[in-house]
């Protein structure tokens, strides 16, 4: 396992990072950890999940998985760098339904919000807390006073954010300047061949603040893992769900995407995030595997070298963005 810092922090993590996610609605808790303890197995120390992960009424459900896979013991805490996420709405105990300050990034639901993960996920400290959202209606000075206690507290250690603008993250670092705060160390943002557009400006602030970078969705929902083939194989490429909304044009990519990924001799789903890892800006992919074997399919992406010529046909296949303002201006 290649492992490398988190941002300018002196964090060490994986280059890939294992995504809860699926844990709870479509992978049961024993299966669950024994995907933990494979990755685990092979060098993986970087974990993340969320609040809200399990989704509906069962939200909070994959930080109690990963809560109940620590508390077996091992060194699985100490071993692993963990993250999870606030903003979205959780259930107030008592309360009919959604009900004010259960969500966003007010000072309150902050401090709330990380004491609830900390007893869901069984653990006194949480490595990396991430705003899963920007919040609109909440000052900085009072989001960065909030985190400033957790940190006091010893119950975060880094702050990182998620699905934030460009000018979200140049904001949220100035704010956090004029308090001597360290401020964001990581973005996760949506990032794989098919969903470019963080080259715009997310990538570079991210580059400029020294922020890590960690694309979620690596493989656009399952479009870049080979869905064209697993389609045809099950009856259909237009009856398939993830495919039946794309146009002409995205199918034809994928197309060229296949036939590519058939001549390297390796699985779409690898060399998708091969091609991630070989991107300056990123720090590690999220991997969400709901079994052992999508696992190792990831796994093996660490191992695969893309030559110039490969990667200037996947620009080609899947053209990308200059940052701004040279991609639209002079």
């Amino acid at each position: 396992m290649d492992y490398t810092s988190l941002g300018r922090t002196g964090l060490s993590v994986s280059r890939l990072c294992l995504g809860t996610m699926n844990f709870g609605p479509h992978t049961e808790e024993a299966p669950a950890h024994a995907i933990m303890d494979a990755a685990l197995d092979r060098g993986v120390n970087f974990f993340d999940t969320a609040n809200v992960y399990g989704w509906g009424e069962n939200r909070g459900r994959t930080e109690e998985i990963v809560g109940s896979w620590f508390a077996q013991g091992g060194g699985r805490r100490e071993r692993t760098v963990l993250a999870t996420k606030l903003y979205g709405d959780m259930p107030t105990p008592g309360a009919p339904g959604p009900w004010p300050n259960s969500g966003k990034l007010s000072a309150l639901n902050i401090r709330r919000a990380c004491d609830a993960s900390l007893k869901r996920l069984g653990t006194d400290y949480i490595d990396l807390y991430q705003m899963h959202h920007v919040d609109r209606a909440t000052p900085w000075d009072e989001i960065w006073q909030a985190m400033e206690v957790l940190v006091q507290q010893g119950k975060i250690l880094y702050v990182g954010s998620s699905n934030f603008a460009g000018w979200h993250i140049a904001t949220a670092q100035g704010a956090a300047a004029r308090r001597d705060n360290v401020g964001l160390v990581a973005e996760q943002s949506l990032y794989n061949l098919m969903a470019r557009t963080v080259e715009l400006e997310v990538l570079p602030a991210a580059q400029y603040h020294g922020l890590g970078v960690i694309p979620w969705s690596p493989l656009q929902g399952g479009l870049l893992g080979g869905a064209l083939r697993k389609a045809a194989n099950e009856g259909g490429v237009r009856g398939a769900e993830r495919l039946k909304n794309l146009d002409e044009t995205k199918l034809a990519q994928l197309r060229e995407w296949e036939d590519l990924c058939d001549k390297l001799g390796t699985e779409p789903g690898t060399v998708a995030l091969a091609w991630l890892l070989h991107q300056p800006a990123v720090t590690a992919p999220i991997v969400g595997p709901r079994t052992a074997g999508q696992l190792d399919t990831a796994l093996a992406a660490l191992e695969l070298k893309l030559d110039e010529d490969t990667l200037a046909e996947l620009d080609r296949i899947f053209p990308g963005h200059r940052p701004a303002p040279e991609d639209y201006a002079w």
